[in-house]
């Protein structure tokens, strides 16, 4: 099956998910197992998004999930159904299954500095894909593609 790139066609044994990185070739990875246990034993969960081994003509981004579900999706994007999927579209079946009133505890490498802030009782908001204004002529440009977090770290919370 062929990957089609903007006018390129990329063969899989030619895509990088499907290689590998380049030190090793190893591209994927299961959760370590004391950190599985760890994790199950606190929220015991009953279905497992991103199984390994993937049982044949299993889809965790259109199954039905558990009562608690463990999600360890891939880190980059992959090719489902004929669409590029990345981490928002697990993001979207996690919330999905929530609504359900079912837990999903979803793991995804993120920033350190991230954490810290939230940790320190940052709230977070949306801004949406801000148009930045250029120094030089204040014209706002197209925008980078991507939502803008704001993180508040509010006084009053710390006096308090």
């Amino acid at each position: 099956m062929k990957k089609t790139l903007g006018n390129s066609i990329m063969e899989p044994e030619n895509n990088k998910f499907h290689k590998g990185n380049s030190t090793d070739g190893k591209h994927y990875w299961k959760t370590p197992p004391l950190l599985m246990e760890s994790l199950n034993n606190e929220f015991a969960f009953d279905h497992d998004a991103c199984p390994f081994p993937k049982p044949d003509g299993y889809d965790g981004l259109t199954s039905e999930w558990g009562k608690s579900t463990y999600v360890n999706p891939p880190f980059g994007s992959i090719m489902h159904q004929g669409k590029k999927k990345g981490p928002t579209a697990w993001a979207r079946k996690a919330i999905i299954e929530n609504k359900k009133g079912k837990r999903v505890v979803m793991v995804y490498p993120i920033d350190k500095w991230v954490l810290m802030l939230l940790e320190a009782g940052a709230k977070v908001r949306n801004l949406g894909d801000v148009k930045w204004h250029s120094i030089e002529d204040d014209t706002p440009g197209p925008g980078i593609g991507r939502h803008v977090a704001c993180f508040i770290l509010d006084a009053k919370a710390v006096l308090e």
